[in-house]
């Protein structure tokens, strides 16, 4: 069985924790965290619990990519690649998370410490994913924002079908084919993660684990900067 490859394994995590997060933590979205400012205003407005975990989202989101950058330049002046000891650190950040989960969990609805302490090491994963994925697979499609992507591939369509015969064409099709199956795959994270909320709330937690470990071995050829 053929391991599919890094940035495809990113999109599904990416769409399935941050979908698990913000329907098990009051809201959080922990890969896209400028949302959090939204659902922030959410929060205040309705009186809800969830606000210090927004709060702290960006901070910590921008912390740890800031640090693991700077880890990243130190392996890479040692002629090493930083993308499988970062993939590691984020490992052991789901598998805490998924120990946590499956003894806490199910998380309940208020924001308590447990809850905030299993958001803000979320955020720091898909911190380190979003920062690894920017920097060392910039071929790929990015595996968290789809907008730009999105709207890229909207006008790709339009140049196609504006000018088939044009030279651009055919870097415009291939781009449309990878884009497209990068926001499939987003897609089909976000609808695995709310089946494992609705069915194993706590259990759910452990996947992006495994998603993890299989990500140690699958190739990033064609993807990286």
């Amino acid at each position: 069985m053929k391991i599919p490859s890094l940035p495809t394994l990113l999109s599904f995590n990416g769409g399935y924790v941050d979908t698990l997060g913000f329907l098990s933590l009051s809201g959080l979205f922990t890969a896209h965290v400028t949302g959090n400012f939204v659902t922030l205003g959410a929060t205040l407005a309705h009186g809800r619990d969830g606000a210090l975990s927004k709060l702290l989202a960006l901070p910590m989101f921008c912390l740890v990519v800031f640090v693991s950058r700077l880890v990243c330049l130190t392996l890479q002046s040692r002629d090493r690649s930083p993308i499988r000891p970062m993939l590691v650190v984020k490992l052991l950040l789901f598998v805490g998370v998924a120990a946590y989960a499956l003894y806490h969990g199910p998380f309940r609805a208020d924001e308590g410490a447990v809850t905030l302490a299993v958001g803000m090491a979320l955020v720091s994963a898909m911190a380190i994913q979003n920062g690894l994925h920017k920097a060392h697979l910039s071929k790929a499609p990015p595996s968290t924002l789809m907008t730009g992507t999105t709207t890229q591939i909207m006008l790709d369509l339009a140049d196609i079908l504006a000018d088939p015969k044009a030279d651009e064409v055919v870097t415009a099709k291939a781009r449309v084919k990878k884009m497209a199956a990068a926001v499939a795959t987003f897609a089909l994270g976000c609808g695995v993660g709310a089946v494992g909320y609705m069915y194993a709330p706590a259990a759910a937690f452990s996947l992006p684990a495994v998603l993890a470990t299989v990500a140690l071995f699958a190739s990033s050829a064609g993807a990286e900067s």
